[in-house]
């Protein structure tokens, strides 16, 4: 849930997958992301594709607005990364079923990664969303607004094994039944494990698995969130 603030080396290309499923809402979010070092580390292309369950009664599934993100690491040294991200987004979700704005958005993210010795790393994020004109297919448009913030805790247990804890808060401008706007706040704590598995070819194929667990406005919104990703 919380974005690193480490860019992928010259000729890395890493591809990452997650499900997140709530056992509250029956809700499910499945993304595809693709992360290329355009022309080197210093600058990062990305793009997220997400599919999506809005849930129970009468759930609707497609895919979602699609991020193309740019990635700038402005600080990459022995302890400290920083690496400020752009994206837009792109209204390729149907807002009549719930499953986008209709209308291109925009959204900054500030990642900030310490390494404090060598078996502790915390990750930070502070970010914002803004999508003008966005539409719900039924009402006047509107302008949304959002942001979020979180933390994370990294135990390096080996170099192939982590214990993770994060927590992230997000509140978002969503559209009311009389399309007014309304705030939809959220708030996790999240503990997991990764595991890496690396190859004489290069290729390194990292699993994870963590517990979402809602706190605050998510009270009682438990599920879990599966992670794989291949890098080479």
């Amino acid at each position: 849930l919380i974005e690193e603030a480490y860019n992928q080396e010259e000729g890395v290309i890493q591809y990452i997958q997650a499900f997140q499923y709530s056992h509250q809402t029956k809700e499910w979010l499945y993304t595809f992301t693709q992360e290329i070092p355009f022309p080197n580390q210093t600058h990062q292309l990305s793009y997220v594709i997400p599919v999506a369950y809005t849930g129970d009664p009468d759930g609707e599934r497609g895919i979602g607005d699609i991020l193309l993100n740019y990635r700038y690491q402005l600080v990459a040294n022995d302890t400290l990364a920083i690496a400020p991200r752009i994206s837009v987004i792109a209204p390729t979700g149907d807002e009549k079923k719930g499953l986008g704005t209709g209308a291109t958005g925009y959204q900054v993210n500030l990642p900030v990664s310490l390494l404090l010795n060598d078996k502790w790393i915390t990750h930070w994020n502070l970010g914002a969303t803004y999508t003008p004109n966005a539409k719900d297919g039924v009402h006047a448009k509107q302008d949304l607004n959002g942001y979020n913030y979180g933390a994370s805790v990294i135990y390096l247990q080996s170099n192939t094994f982590n214990w993770m804890l994060e927590y992230v808060k997000t509140s978002a401008d969503t559209f009311g039944e009389d399309g007014s706007k309304v705030k939809d706040d959220a708030a996790f704590i999240n503990p997991g494990f990764r595991f890496a598995k690396n190859f004489s070819s290069g290729l390194q194929i990292v699993s994870g698995l963590s517990f979402p667990i809602g706190v605050g406005p998510s009270k009682d919104d438990n599920g879990f969130l599966l992670y794989l990703s291949f890098e080479k």
